[in-house]
């Protein structure tokens, strides 16, 4: 099996334009007009790459644990916390859910939302939040997953999209923490905002709400 050549792209191209019924196609297609043309190119070769038959959506995706995470994607000398939160972060086991770590495929159908918000919290702190979510037992999704969905964003499901009260939500993976030169600890996150996916990182000193929860997978 070859590789598509120039002249295929170009006949597949103006067969879609001429004949596809875009007059019996009542989706909006806006939205995936607006996505940024890179995104909308990968989307485009997923759809090739499954015969160009319809993607129902993944339930299971593939973690490549031969290497692991590097905190350089993040940024120049970051590392993964280690040792105690009241540490240096220098020494010691690194602040990783170990279960997480032993995954090597994850089925998205299963991962939960958790804010791990109190009757009557609008928010909590995010050493606080960290420390709810080891005692609640959830698995706490880590960097490596984070970097497998980061990388193949195709992958994601369409309700990972969804607001919450009209904001963006922003998805953390507290199954590690990573240390930023200087010593404070953070946690990554991915968001969905302005047609794009995008992702940041939140310090673990700071407030966490309703619109930025953690995904984790029940024990």
């Amino acid at each position: 099996m070859g590789k598509a050549t120039e002249g295929q792209a170009r006949s597949l191209i103006a067969s879609f334009a001429v004949d596809t019924p875009w007059s019996e196609i009542n989706s909006d297609l806006q939205p995936f007009i607006e996505l940024p043309p890179k995104e909308r190119g990968e989307r485009f070769a997923a759809f090739l790459k499954n015969n160009a038959k319809v993607i129902e959506g993944p339930s299971l995706i593939q973690i490549d644990r031969s290497q692991p995470f590097n905190p350089s994607f993040v940024g120049k000398d970051w590392t993964i916390w280690k040792g105690p939160v009241d540490g240096n972060g220098l020494e010691g086991v690194e602040d990783q859910d170990e279960r997480s770590l032993a995954l090597t495929e994850l089925d998205l159908t299963k991962v939960q939302f958790e804010t791990t918000l109190k009757k009557g919290e609008d928010c909590v702190e995010g050493e606080q939040k960290h420390k709810r979510l080891k005692e609640m037992g959830h698995i706490r999704l880590d960097a490596k997953m984070f970097r497998t969905l980061w990388d193949n964003k195709t992958l994601i499901l369409e309700s990972w999209k969804e607001k919450v009260n009209g904001y963006t939500r922003y998805i953390f993976f507290d199954g590690t923490v990573l240390r930023r030169p200087g010593g404070d600890r953070y946690v990554l996150c991915l968001y969905w905002r302005d047609g794009g996916w995008g992702w940041d990182y939140d310090w673990l000193d700071g407030d966490f709400g309703i619109c930025s929860p953690s995904a984790v997978l029940a024990s």
